[in-house]
């Protein structure tokens, strides 16, 4: 089923942001954020940023992804190119475009409440050293 689109194009720069097409090929590769982080030779957190697009990585760290994921500088950037093959499940794109949507507002949320927390810690803490 086709729903309308070209499963080839499902990681295309109109369908998938960087972070989208990063997280995808570290998926297929069996890494987790960690692994592919210490691999690179940057902080968990900065690939998790680069994965939410937040930011981005310079262009020697782009070139240590395409290697170590298997896909090529082109298909990280733009979507074209040796990349990861789209699901073949039918969703569509659509769906799947809401679907990351939502689920990038969620960790944006998970990372504000996690703050929060922290701050609330720190002043339970100062309260009962006094």
């Amino acid at each position: 089923m086709n729903d309308g689109f070209e499963t080839e194009d499902w990681y295309s720069e109109e369908t998938a942001t960087f972070g989208d097409r990063l997280a995808a090929a570290r998926e297929a590769t069996g890494l987790k954020q960690k692994e592919l982080a210490q691999r690179v030779g940057v902080k968990t957190g900065t690939l998790r940023n680069w994965e939410e697009d937040l930011s981005e990585p310079r262009a020697n760290r782009l070139s240590m992804l395409g290697g170590i994921l298997g896909v090529s500088l082109g298909w990280l950037l733009t979507g074209e190119g040796e990349g990861v093959s789209a699901p073949e499940d039918g969703t569509s794109a659509a769906d799947l475009a809401g679907l990351l949507a939502d689920l990038r507002a969620v960790r944006a949320q998970m990372v504000q409440s996690n703050e929060k927390l922290a701050l609330i810690e720190k002043r339970l803490r100062a309260m009962g050293a006094s």
